[in-house]
């Protein structure tokens, strides 16, 4: 199935699972109590390992590292556990900052979410409350009119940077 290695709060997990592993079209997940809506009509047992090993670090306040390989639904488990956790954990879960190394990979990221809420809101029947940001560089963030025409990104940041830094000026 998968192999688990723990130290203290912390996890590192490696799932592999067998060609002939099956998992049914679903779209509601029970959790150990957390009902998580899942977007899509298959869900793939490394989805569900995923999604079970995230709530057991979130459950113990901790941390953890996941690997899956490229194409196997990480963003879309990570989100539909993060948003049912904090949807029916407030207090504890506040907000998840997702980082990316590029521009369309975090444009996936907004997609997959946009995507989950409106799946929420259509299977609850009510609007959603979660916000969803994405912060760029500078090239794509930097608004003030000498720059705004440039496109050399590091020519942006260092012209920015100079602007902005106090300690520059």
């Amino acid at each position: 199935m998968y192999r688990r290695r723990t130290c203290q709060k912390h996890s590192l997990i490696i799932l592999t699972f067998p060609p002939s592993f099956h998992f049914p079209s679903i779209h509601r997940i029970n959790l150990d109590g957390l009902l998580v809506y899942f977007p899509y009509d298959y869900i793939y047992p490394e989805q569900y390992a995923y999604m079970q090993e995230l709530k057991r670090a979130l459950d113990a306040q901790g941390h953890c590292a996941l690997e899956m390989p490229s194409g196997t639904g990480k963003t879309v488990s990570l989100l539909s556990l993060i948003v049912a956790y904090m949807k029916q954990r407030p207090l504890d879960v506040t907000k998840l900052i997702y980082c990316s190394r590029t521009v369309p990979e975090l444009e996936k990221v907004v997609e997959e979410l946009k995507n989950l809420i409106e799946y929420y809101e259509r299977e609850t029947g009510e609007p959603s409350t979660l916000v969803g940001l994405a912060l760029s560089s500078r090239k794509n963030l930097c608004i003030h009119p000498e720059l705004r025409g440039q496109r050399d990104g590091k020519e942006i940041d260092a012209r920015c940077h100079a602007m902005t830094a106090s300690h520059v000026r």
